[in-house]
């Protein structure tokens, strides 16, 4: 049966485009969905919605598909599949961009580097762009230009009973707030706009070393950065060193530790302010300066592979736990796309504290390990590594929870993620909306809680 009203195109089972259209980023998810609403309106979107809730299908919302929980799809339920939705309008003068509620970073940078003009992006450029500002949004300039959704200026969003509404610093302002963080919880977000910041050159450093070099590395870059710029972003991450040219053929497919530079400024101020990097005398580097849009995707993720991932914000990151997070580096699945990364915040990521429901943002690191491996008896090893790196640095931790970072670990980890008053709030917000749950296959925050 056809939603009424529904202008897209549907999907079942047995469809030739079936099995292409249910396949998420994490390889671990196999879920057959009854029906995939391939929507190309907001009005599809609101068809599919009401046609989903008054026939109990489970809702699962589709933008990029990269959630680690498989957030993107259900089974035996209803997917709104809102990757057609994916067109980006650049205002160049008011500095503004609208953005489809299917629409990647891939889309959102390449149109905005024509003007020079960007926001905090996520680091894969195939992520979703409303799953990463909804749930905050970390990037490699936030210590310059803030979390994603610090640059929210308004949201589209079909509810639960199918309304169109606009939340901003004047509609639905409890909405609004809600949405700096609080996911997918209250709705299907059809139109994002954001506020952009004019970057007009970014250079990328890539040093790397054998993995032996790690508490050195560690050591060194988080001294460097206790001082830096902000215009400086990136991390260390311990890896499976690529076969890029840049790797010496000996280190190539080998455990190894990369010190990233992502820098909002020339290659001259790049080497400046990495300087103590650069004299660790790295096995190889890369430094070019290049467009935002070419940066984002240079480091990209690569996809089909299972995942699992977790991470923990840190208010500090003294010897004894670089050593802890060097040391568990060993345990990872090599060679293989997993990785171990630390990254600095600070900056505009700390100043924004307070404002949204948002309690990690306080966190000077967050250390985050990424499972990316093919062999499903590797799972196991491959989830305790990602538990252990957590585990080991709790003695550093803040105790709050970025949720975009990780995958389903519990309630208590998601009311950590928001804070227990922030959450209350939230689940008023909730009830609203959405008092039914019908959007709950993300962090979810359930109606009617009371802390």
């Amino acid at each position: 049966m056809r939603p009424t009203g529904f202008g897209g195109i549907l999907l079942h089972s047995g469809d030739a485009e079936y099995e292409a259209a249910r396949a998420v980023f994490n390889a671990m998810v196999d879920r057959k969905p009854a029906m995939i609403a391939r929507c190309e309106s907001a009005a599809d979107v609101q068809a599919a919605v009401r046609y989903g809730v008054e026939n109990e299908l489970e809702l699962a919302v589709r933008s990029g598909g990269h959630a680690v929980t498989g957030a993107g799809v259900s089974d035996s339920g209803l997917v709104l599949d809102l990757r057609r939705m994916n067109r980006v309008q650049i205002d160049p003068y008011a500095r503004l961009a609208r953005v489809g509620g299917g629409a990647t970073w891939r889309d959102l940078d390449r149109a905005g580097q024509r003007y020079c003009l960007l926001t905090t992006g996520g680091r894969a450029s195939s992520a979703g762009v409303a799953g990463v500002a909804l749930g905050g949004g970390s990037g490699w300039l936030e210590r310059k230009l803030g979390l994603t959704s610090d640059a929210l200026i308004s949201v589209e969003l079909v509810t639960a009973d199918g309304r169109l509404l606009i939340a901003d610093e004047t509609k639905n302002t409890e909405l609004f707030w809600a949405l700096h963080g609080g996911g997918g919880n209250f709705g299907v977000a059809t139109a994002l706009t954001f506020r952009l910041s004019q970057v007009v050159t970014t250079t990328l450093a890539l040093l790397v070393w054998p993995l032996a070099a790690g508490p050195s590395v560690v050591r060194a870059y988080r001294d460097l950065l206790e001082g830096a710029p902000e215009e400086l972003g990136g991390g260390v991450v311990f890896l499976t060193a690529p076969p890029a040219r840049f790797v010496p053929e000996s280190l190539q497919g080998q455990p190894a530790v990369l010190a990233i530079a992502v820098y909002a400024g020339e290659v001259d101020e790049t080497r400046e302010a990495f300087a103590r990097m650069f004299a660790l005398a790295p096995e190889g580097q890369f430094v070019a300066e290049l467009p935002y849009a070419d940066l984002q995707v240079a480091l990209d993720s690569p996809s089909g592979f299972r995942n699992y991932c977790s991470a923990e914000p840190l208010r500090e990151f003294p010897d004894p736990a670089v050593l802890a997070f060097c040391d568990r580096a060993r345990e990872m699945i090599t060679p293989s796309p997993s990785q171990q990364v630390v990254l600095p915040w600070g900056g505009a990521v700390r100043r924004g504290a307070g404002d949204w429901p948002q309690p990690y943002r306080d966190a000077a690191w967050v250390a985050h390990p990424f499972g990316a491996w093919t062999d499903p008896c590797a799972d196991a090893q491959a989830i305790r590594w990602v538990r252990d790196v957590c585990a080991d640095l709790e003695p550093w931790s803040t105790g709050h929870v970025c949720p975009n970072f990780i995958g389903y670990e519990g309630q208590d980890r998601v009311i950590a993620g928001f804070g227990a008053a922030n959450y209350d709030r939230l689940a008023r917000v909730k009830c609203e909306y959405d008092p039914e749950n019908a959007f709950h296959l993300n962090q979810n925050i359930e109606p009617g809680w009371r802390s």
